[in-house]
This record gives structure tokens, sequence and C-alpha cells, in this order.
């Protein structure tokens, strides 16, 4: 058994593969870039060492500087974890001459899964069902738009290296293909270096079903069942269950076995995950379910197939890297009960999901005893900083139940009694999905966000029912002394506090309260009925409502200048990529006006209103911190 391992990762993974090697008896270390000097899995680790400046390009992307840290600290292994160097061949292999354990698949398999159009060549060879497309070398764009006809709209653009909704675009009309097919490209290129595509077709009912399967150096490969991954937001999972809803056993017997073919096809040993795309417009059936892609390492989702399965698929992976035999037979593996993950990333819901960063001065992860149990998968905790320069996932909230609906409830409780601030965070949003008809339901597609999302983003306002229970409270806090306190009807502060009509010793407290959020002042009326949770703390009058967080101050004044509202302002640092309007010229409402590339992703920054470019200050290639002033659009008159 190995008996140190390098973790080349960070966040809440790191700490995930940190816990199991631990319980193990196996010594951690673990790497850090300058951002991550104080992050949890720093913290967590037997031992650290630095490998760089904090963007991921100068230190968890540079292999050489993982393989000397490994052998500097004495590590006999190296875990990848998902997402920077876990799916990169040249690496795995750079691991291994290094005389160090890899502790995932072969080289060789990396290479035969990690190009899709390659992969899906492969596949067909090996019986395994693939969505009809274009494979082809020739990439010159006018040929790209004429396989994109033959194949018929709406058309799916991918990036062959890409993985994780990156380099992926929805076409549905060819005047779209040519912007659509440039920023995808642009995208694939800076997130994995290949700007290469593939064209697939789209098919309007999908379903997102993928397998876990497990193979070992002696042979045998199982699989551990499947996970539904349709909720989706810009082809990025939302939130993860298994097993996949309406899923008989006929089907799930042709699609597993599907998945086993496929891992055997390239000699797979260790965790991967088999993706199928599903037309589910007619339910889910076995000739209307093909491959779509393999991911050889382990998903973000696979908490979900632990619970469901009882196994541990960090500690089979080490066991698998040490030589041994997968622990249990096919035959020896079963679902037991319903498991559901969500996601909860720092992003405003309210602004499109910009990525939100800075300091986590209040964090609750709705651990409480409504919600037990609930196991929470984070590398952050209260007082750490959401950086911008890594993915901005806060925590995994992952339950298991007997039913789905009894984890459905479970989860939607779990989402709604998070707290989050001043950073802002998916959870409010995450609750609205869980309340959603056709999710609670499971007739659902990787479609039903984007249709929805006016409902489900929300618009990151108080209600009058969060204001009405701040009132409640604040009315009977006096002072800001840093002690934290819960509301409770029977045993209130005994203080006035920010009363609207003034406060006299021996007065009853007055019934409308001024309330303040930043420069923001709202009143509201003292209602005295159980409210949202509230608490008092030494950041202000913490209002925590479905998974929105609020908290208010005393009302200040503004000293500084306003943002108009017709102001476009930079959301997060980052590159100007493309400028679409000049200044002077009319827009309308929703119009794109520039593109804005952060975190190796492309943000599209649209007008809010109808009317004129009255100031550009954006230039294609510029470098732009937060909330620098980008355009100025003046209303139409």
């Amino acid at each position: 058994m190995i008996q140190s391992l390098l973790i080349a990762n960070r966040g809440e993974i790191a700490c995930r593969i940190i816990r199991t090697a631990r319980s193990m008896g196996i010594r951690t270390v673990a790497v850090y870039s300058d951002a991550d000097a104080k992050a949890l899995h720093v913290r967590s680790a037997d031992e650290a060492v630095h490998i760089g400046p904090s963007p991921a390009r100068e230190s968890y992307l540079v292999g050489a500087k993982i393989i000397a840290a490994a052998k500097a600290s004495g590590a006999e292994a190296v875990h990848p974890g998902y997402g920077f160097l876990s799916e990169n061949a040249e690496f795995a292999q750079a691991v291994i001459d290094a005389g160090l354990v890899w502790v995932g698949p072969k080289p060789a398999s990396i290479t035969a899964m990690g190009l899709k159009d390659a992969a899906k060549t492969l596949m067909l060879a090996a019986g395994v069902p693939c969505t009809p497309g274009y494979l082809g070398e020739n990439q010159d764009p006018a040929h790209l738009a004429q396989e994109a006809a033959k194949i018929g709209y709406p058309v799916l653009i991918k990036a062959v290296a890409g993985g994780g909704g990156k380099g992926m675009r929805l076409v549905e009309a060819p005047a779209d293909f040519a912007d659509a097919l440039a920023s995808c490209q642009r995208e694939a290129s800076a997130s994995f270096g290949n700007a290469h595509v593939l064209i697939e077709k789209y098919v309007l009912s999908p379903r997102h079903i993928e397998v876990q399967v497990f193979g070992d150096s002696h042979g045998n490969v199982v699989h551990l069942f499947e996970r539904d991954c349709s909720l989706q937001r810009r082809h990025q999972k939302v939130i993860e269950e298994a097993p996949a809803p309406g899923m008989d056993e006929v089907t799930r017997e042709a699609v597993c076995a599907a998945a086993v073919r496929a891992a055997k096809a390239v000699d797979y040993e260790g965790a991967g995950t088999i993706e199928f795309i599903a037309d589910a417009s007619d339910g889910l059936r076995a000739d209307r379910i093909w491959f779509m892609e393999m991911n050889t390492r382990l998903q973000v989702e696979h908490p979900v197939t632990e619970e469901i399965t009882g196994v541990d698929l960090v500690e089979w992976q080490l066991r698998v890297a040490s030589g041994e035999p997968l622990p249990l037979r096919q035959e020896e593996l079963s679902i037991n009960g319903w498991a559901m993950e969500a996601r909860l990333y720092a992003e405003d819901p309210a602004k499109g999901f910009l990525p939100s960063t800075g300091r986590l001065s209040e964090l609750l992860l709705g651990r409480n005893r409504h919600t037990r149990p609930v196991r929470i998968e984070t590398g952050v905790s209260q007082g750490d900083e959401v950086s911008p320069y890594y993915d901005p996932m806060i925590a995994k909230l992952i339950v298991h139940r007997e039913t789905r609906i009894a984890a459905l409830e479970a989860l939607e409780a779990v989402t709604s009694n998070v707290t989050v601030w001043p950073v802002k965070s998916n959870a409010g949003f995450l609750t609205r999905v869980f309340s959603h008809s056709l999710f609670r339901s499971g007739n659902v597609d990787t479609g039903l966000i984007g249709r929805e999302l006016d409902a489900l983003a929300g618009d990151g306002e108080p209600t009058q029912q969060v204001l009405n229970a701040a009132a409640d409270y604040a009315a009977f806090v006096s002072a800001w002394d840093g002690n934290e306190q819960e509301f409770n009807h029977a045993n209130k502060p005994t203080s006035p506090w920010q009363l609207a009509d003034g406060f006299r010793p021996n007065r009853e407290p007055a019934k409308t309260v001024w309330l303040s959020i930043g420069t923001r002042t709202f009143t509201a009326e003292r209602s005295e009925e159980p409210g949202p949770f509230t608490r008092y703390t030494v950041n202000g009058l913490v209002v925590s409502d479905r998974g929105e967080t609020f908290v208010f101050g005393r009302p200040v004044s503004s000293t500084g200048h306003s943002a108009h509202d017709g102001d476009i302002l930079s959301p997060m640092p980052g590159k100007i990529i493309a400028v679409e309007v000049s200044e002077g010229q009319a827009v309308t409402k929703g119009q794109k006006l520039l593109t804005l590339e952060a975190m190796k992703m492309e943000h599209t920054l649209t007008a809010p209103f109808d009317g004129v470019v009255a100031q550009l200050s954006a230039v294609p290639g510029g470098q732009v911190q937060v909330e620098a002033l980008l355009a100025r659009i003046e209303a139409a008159e």
C-alpha cells in the first residue's frame, strides 16, 4: 500500500482526498500557490509545498513543479484530483518516469479518450452507440459550416479537448454559426491549448446520464451504476443525483454494459466516467442513449455514487494504484436509496451568475438539527478567501435518503439554510430549483434552467418577509457590540435599535424600523411573527431566507458618486476580448456590448435598457479591474 501521497490539486477535492488517505494511514502532502498559502487543504495536510504564483498556469498546471514537490517531500504517489492536470497524459507519464505512482489510468488510456473525435471513433468500433456528427480533421470555418448544415440545426460545437462545460456552444441557426465557432475556439484555445472542434446533432430533449466505471491492473472492470446530471446551466452541472429518475432495469443494464465495454476498449484502470446523452422525449430508452465522452478521472459528483453504493471511490483509487484488485465484484454492488448533490458556487445569479470573490465573513453551510444528516465537501471555512484565480466553488452539499422526494426535500432544506456573505452565492437559486414542479417530478432535461432562468435566478432583493424579520430583531438590539445572538421570540434583547421615530426610556419599541444595506435604506414593520433565520454578528444583522443572505447595518449616507443605472462596470478582473459597439451607437435592451474573459470563461455584458452608448472605455485586449467603468448607456428619450 502507498505510504505517502501528494495531492496535485487544491480546494474541496484536495481536502476530500486527504480525508480518505488519512483514514488509511497514508501521509499526505499538499501543494499550494501564493493565493492558497492559508487555504484549508494546506492546513489539513501533513505537509505542504509551495509551487509558485497564484495563476494556475504558473503553479497547479506546471507538471515539473508538482513532480519536484513530490520528490522533495518524499511522496511515493501523486493523486491529480479533477481538473488541472488530471487528464494530461504527458503529465501522467512524467510522474511514472520519475519513479512515482500515478493514481489514475494509464497514460495511453487518457490519450485514447482525451480527444472527443478519436474517442468516438474508438467507441463505434467497440460497439458503443454514438451521437451523429462531424469528427473530421478539416477545421476550415466554411467547411465546418457546411457539415453543420448537413447534420441539421440545432447543432452543438464542442472542443475536442474540452470538458467542464468549456469550449462548447449551442447553435440554433446558420446565421449564428460563425460567431459561435469563433467564441468556442477562443475559449478552447485559452482553456486547453487546442482549438480543434467537432460538431454534433443537438438532441432537443436531452438528458445527461453518466456511468461510474472502475478498472484494475488485473483485468477487472465494474460499473457502479448511473448518475443523472441533466440539471445544467451553460453546460455546467448544477445538481446531480443517483440513480437516474425513470431508469428501468432493462435500460440500466444496457447502458451500464455499454459503459463497461467502453472502459475495456481502452484497457482502463482506476476511476472513470462514461457520459451519455439521452433523448428523453419518450422516456429513457436504451436505443436513444448515446456515448458522449469519457472523463478519465474522478468526477466532481462522485459522492452521490458513494452514497448509494457505500463505496469510498478514493480508497478504491489508492488500492488499485497500489496494485490491489478491485475490492468488490459486480454482483456484490447494488443501489441503496437515493442521493443528491448541489454545487454551491460563489456567484451572483441576479447578475448573470458572474463569479463573486472576496472574504467569506459569514459562512454557514446549512448544517443544523433540521437538515442532518448532510455531507459537506468543501475547501473553505469562514474567514477564508474566494480567489479570482480558480473555480469559485464553495462546497458540494450531499444528502442520502430512502427515496428521491425525501432526498430532494432534505437538500432543499440544506440550501435554504445556507448563509454566505458578503460574497454572493447561488444558494437561493438552488433552493428555487428544488421547488420547481418539473424538477420535483423528475421531468428534467439539460435545457430546463435556461428556459426557466428568469424565475429561478431571482433579483437579489430582500423580500418583505426578510425586511420584517430584520425589523422585528433590530428593534430590540441596542448596540453593535460584536456579540453574536440568534433571534428568540421568548428571550429577546431588551433595548430598541434603529427606531424610525426615535427611542425614549421605558417606551415600547416602535413599530416602524429603519434598515440599511450599504448606502441603501429601507423601512419595515415589525411583525413579531416567526420568520427567516436571523442573527446578530460583528458584521451586522444577518438574515437568511431560503438561501439568500442579507446583512443589515445602520443607515449611512453615500459620500461617493453613485453609479448611474447605465454604467457598465467590470464584474471582476479580466481581459476585454471583444467590443461590439461604438461610442454614440444606439442600442437596445439585452444587446451584446462587449465580452470579458475571466477565470477561463467568456462573460457577455449587455445593455440594461434601450439607449445610446454615451461613453466607451473598453478596448479589445485591455486588462480591467473589478468595477472598472467599461461603458455608459444613456436611456433613450
